[in-house]
């Protein structure tokens, strides 16, 4: 009986170890932080007007979202844990939130609170639908998670990193709050 032939495979690497290799390395260098702003490319005032910006429009968010949770309450438990992500967003950003009792104190001490114009466009005339009242929060996700994702180019390093994950973050809100309108 005749024995098989051994395998005639190459001893050094294959060229997909050496791919993955590449490919590591391409996404090592990616990751490396960048602790001095001015090595980054940009300036520490224009780093500190970004993520202020980042964190008004999370604040905004969040009171846009108490609104909504102050007029609708069936809508509580959908929307609280958005909200507070949302919230937990603009304070990685150095911001704060109030803790939205204020908004919905407000809101539900009379119909007219929430259509009064405010200082935020958050305190907006909130829609008297539940349906419409979410389709409103996930274009304002929406439209966020798309402006942030374009001002990536604009910021370096580490905080790029984190404005992608919070627009990503933002895109899955979108989503769920418009499966939650259905």
């Amino acid at each position: 009986m005749p024995f098989p032939l051994p395998s005639r495979t190459p001893s050094g690497p294959r060229r997909r170890s050496l791919l993955a290799g590449a490919a590591g390395a391409v996404l090592l260098v990616g990751c490396t932080s960048d602790s001095d702003p001015q090595a980054a490319g940009g300036d520490s005032a224009a780093l500190k007007r970004a993520r202020a910006r980042v964190a008004r429009d999370s604040a905004e968010l969040a009171e846009r979202y108490a609104a909504v949770i102050a007029a609708h309450p069936e809508l509580t438990e959908l929307l609280t844990p958005l909200r507070a992500e949302v919230v937990r967003h603009a304070q990685a950003f150095g911001g704060s939130v109030p803790d939205g009792k204020r908004a919905s104190a407000s809101a539900s001490a009379s119909p007219s609170a929430s259509a009064a114009p405010s200082a935020s466009a958050s305190a907006s005339a909130v829609p008297t639908e539940a349906g419409s009242a979410l389709a409103q929060l996930a274009t304002a996700e929406t439209e966020l998670a798309d402006r942030r994702t374009k001002a990536l180019l604009e910021v370096p390093g580490e905080l790029a990193r984190l404005m992608a994950s919070v627009a990503a973050a933002g895109a899955g809100h979108a989503f769920l709050l418009k499966e939650g309108a259905k």
